[in-house]
């Protein structure tokens, strides 16, 4: 018998995904009237289904296909969680996963909507749900966490599986901790976002430490809140 997903993901067919150089967003090519784009990373890009809306789809980039069998299994791993989303199936191209409501940090801080500590300490309790099932929790970053009641979703456990630590959350929460007080509230422009994730990917290329780079990063932000 054909499941609900199995029906919605057959307006995927004329929908593909590619990868782009220098860590951008993927590109969408094609479209679908049952379909909404609900998130674009650089792995891959998530639509929901309007005739099954509790389903998100997330299809990744054809050359990045390699990752739905790591994401698919660390979900198998992390199994119920109040901190991740479900995972209902995989397949060649994509996963099935639950659709979850709400802002990302990124979008937050888009729009101004304040983030409390709460969201904070429950990301710190999912990397310990993680670690404790025997996962690596890195990759987490303002648009891999959603805000739902003023509580903590993450998204993309893609990465759980590899050895290290990139140090992303450390240096979110540091911000969060540190910065965050001096913007709370006030919409930030999405080209000064932007541009600070770009920095941030090549930041310890040109400058001797994270506070070198804050502190550019904080120049950059009280310039643009000059009237």
């Amino acid at each position: 018998m054909t499941s609900q997903w199995e029906i919605a993901s057959q307006a995927l067919s004329n929908i593909s995904v590619s990868a782009n150089p220098n860590n951008d967003p993927v590109t969408i090519y094609g479209s679908s009237p049952e379909l909404k784009c609900v998130g674009v990373g650089t792995d891959a890009a998530v639509f929901q289904s309007l005739s099954a809306p509790s389903f998100a789809f997330k299809v990744y980039a054809e050359q990045k296909l390699d990752k739905i069998k790591a994401e698919s299994e660390v979900y198998d791993v992390l199994g119920p969680s109040e901190f991740f989303s479900t995972c209902y199936a995989a397949t060649d191209k994509f996963l099935v996963l639950t659709y979850e409501e709400g802002p990302t940090l990124f979008d937050c801080l888009l729009q101004g909507i304040p983030i409390p500590d709460q969201v904070i300490q429950d990301v710190e309790a999912a990397r310990k749900v993680a670690r404790e099932k025997g996962l690596n929790p890195r990759d987490i970053h303002l648009k891999n966490i959603l805000m739902q009641n003023g509580r903590a979703k993450i998204l993309d456990v893609s990465e759980y599986i590899h050895p290290g630590n990139d140090f992303r959350w450390e240096h979110l929460k540091r911000a969060h901790h540190e910065y965050y007080q001096f913007i709370s509230g006030t919409p930030m422009p999405y080209w000064l976002l932007e541009t600070i994730r770009k920095w941030y990917h090549h930041w310890s290329k040109y400058y001797p430490s994270f506070e070198d780079f804050m502190g550019t990063v904080f120049k950059q932000t009280n310039y643009w809140r000059k009237p």
